[in-house]
């Protein structure tokens, strides 16, 4: 069964946009679905079907004998309140994942990161974000991080304090903070794994 009739384009922006769906119904009847996507209307996924990532979230460790975990607490406007997440952000043009992990790991905290290609490979595969109002795919990227902490490539539009969590910092902030989910979910799995990467083999 036929599951719409046509996409409308409602907004002009230069990062994020609003569709409206024609939708059908499971009755057959016609009402309007709207989502959000990154994608201008030539390439939003209803049309593509790609799975490539329009995002990337970055699971980075220091390379000490108890290693920490790297956050960020970041101001989201939405929100009006400071968030704990795991660095993260845009795939640029023909960037790979790991590329674009490398620019923002340095872009938000600072830090040189090395990627860690160990494990079964589909724990870096795209998922999707928020399928009920968005089409937007993004991939984890794993590693390792060097360096000193630093905001001098922090953009003015972004409020970051960047943070070295241990377990028990992660336990605290997974019992008493405002969290992303995806930060959350790695943050469980650091939380968990002896090892920083070992979920990575399971």
């Amino acid at each position: 069964m036929k599951k719409y009739h046509q996409i409308h384009q409602q907004t002009d922006n230069p990062f994020l946009n609003l569709y409206k769906i024609d939708a059908i119904d499971t009755k057959g009847k016609d009402f309007g679905y709207y989502f959000a996507s990154r994608n201008d209307a030539e390439h939003i996924k209803i049309h593509t079907k790609s799975m490539q990532p329009e995002g990337i979230v970055i699971y980075a460790v220091t390379k000490e004998e108890e290693p920490k975990l790297v956050l960020i607490r970041q101001y989201r406007y939405p929100l009006d309140a400071y968030l704990y997440e795991l660095p993260a952000g845009l795939v640029d043009g023909n960037e790979t994942p790991g590329m674009a992990a490398a620019r923002e790991m340095k872009e938000e905290t600072g830090l040189n990161f090395t990627e860690y290609t160990g494990g079964k490979e589909f724990y870096r595969r795209p998922y999707f974000m928020g399928p009920g109002f968005t089409d937007e795919t993004s991939a984890a990227v794993f590693g390792t991080v060097s360096g000193s902490v630093s905001d001098t490539l922090t953009e003015d539009t972004e409020e970051i304090q960047v943070i070295l969590a241990d377990k028990n910092q992660i336990r605290r902030i997974l019992e008493q903070e405002r969290v992303s989910l995806r930060g959350a979910y790695l943050m469980m799995h650091f939380l968990h794994s002896k090892e920083p990467f070992a979920f990575l083999n399971q």
